[in-house]
């Protein structure tokens, strides 16, 4: 019996060691300290800048003259607004790290993480949406761009790539609203489910709300979907010169096999990277749809956060957006590192 346990134990620390010394590994763990170390700075900086900014949300309060100072007082003690700006700091850090608690949103008398919680389903599904989008279809019409290269084709594909990056989103945003008034009931005019939303079946839910995220979701697509498919173009060309390319073509492989194995998975690294950071905007980037289509997500609630100056929903969504950036600069890195093993991940920071 103890012989059997000793073999166990001994498997089982092969197991972790190999695990510690994988270089994949250690590159995750050392990512995530860092991570863990760019996010308390990140915090400490976000709340000096919110402390020095003028006047704070009870200032607001204060113009109403039904609300006693007796009110404000309690108010005032009750966040903690009385104390010096490092001890305000101090405790909100100390309640993050222990219990995962942002704090209480003044404006809401609602926990913050609760807030977030509740906004953060729908912008994920919007953002998420628009990237699958965007994806789909930019990546296809950068490379027939680029292999169709000064073709009547890839100069169409080019003015709409021009006149894509160049449209203000919320001009995008207002078009398609007008739009959709105008083809009412076809497309719905905004919000993220219909009135008898509780009454249809769970199947019926899910069509409901991909029906409400069709405008929202084009309206976010289309300036990402013109940068994705002019780099795309971009990085198609640069790779399509190179000799390893003459070389397969000369080898007698299909033009087909020349693009999508030698000439794609050579010019799909900078793609992946900028993924990683499209993947940190998800929470700002979807801000204009969300205004425009009254979509009840995380961009209007951080906004009328800042307006408000509700310090502690403003942490916690300012930490939220570094904690995507990091995760999502990581996934990237991951991501280069399966597509193309030749990448060492330490050459990535």
């Amino acid at each position: 019996m103890n012989s059997s346990s000793s073999s166990q134990s001994n498997k089982f620390l092969i197991k972790l060691k190999n695990w510690l010394t994988s270089d994949t590994n250690l590159y995750v763990i050392k990512r995530i300290i860092q991570g863990l170390l760019t996010l308390l700075l990140a915090s400490f900086l976000s709340f000096l800048i919110i402390q020095i900014a003028p006047g704070n949300y009870l200032d607001t309060l204060k113009q109403n003259p039904n609300i006693s100072a007796e009110t404000l007082v309690s108010l005032t003690e009750r966040f903690g607004l009385d104390k010096p700006w490092y001890e305000q700091y101090s405790k909100w850090l100390f309640q993050v790290v222990t219990y995962l608690d942002f704090g209480e949103s003044f404006v809401f008398n609602r926990s913050v993480i609760s807030l977030l919680n509740e906004r953060i389903i729908a912008t994920l599904l919007l953002s998420i949406a628009s990237i699958m989008l965007t994806w789909l279809i930019a990546l296809p019409l950068g490379i027939l761009s680029a292999v169709k290269k000064n073709s009547l084709i890839d100069k169409i594909l080019r003015v709409v790539s021009y006149l894509g990056q160049g449209f203000p989103s919320f001009i995008t945003a207002l078009l398609l609203l007008i739009f959709a008034q105008n083809v009412s009931p076809i497309l719905p005019v905004g919000d993220m489910i219909s009135l008898n939303h509780p009454e249809l079946s769970p199947i019926g839910k899910i069509f409901d709300i991909g029906w409400h995220m069709i405008l929202p979701t084009v309206a976010l697509s289309i300036t990402s979907f013109a940068g994705l498919m002019r780099l795309t173009r971009g990085q198609m060309l640069d790779v399509m010169r190179q000799d390893y390319i003459q070389t397969a073509r000369a080898k007698g492989l299909s033009e087909d096999k020349v693009i999508y194995v030698h000439g794609l998975r050579n010019a799909i690294n900078p793609l992946i990277t900028l993924l990683g950071f499209e993947f940190a905007s998800l929470l700002g980037g979807s801000f204009i749809a969300e205004f425009f289509f009254n979509w009840p997500g995380l961009g209007t609630l951080i906004l009328g956060a800042v307006q408000a100056q509700d310090l502690y929903l403003v942490m916690g969504s300012l930490t939220m957006g570094a904690t995507m950036l990091i995760v999502g600069n990581l996934l990237a890195d991951l991501l280069l590192k399966a597509v193309d093993p030749r990448i060492k991940l330490d050459n990535l920071q």
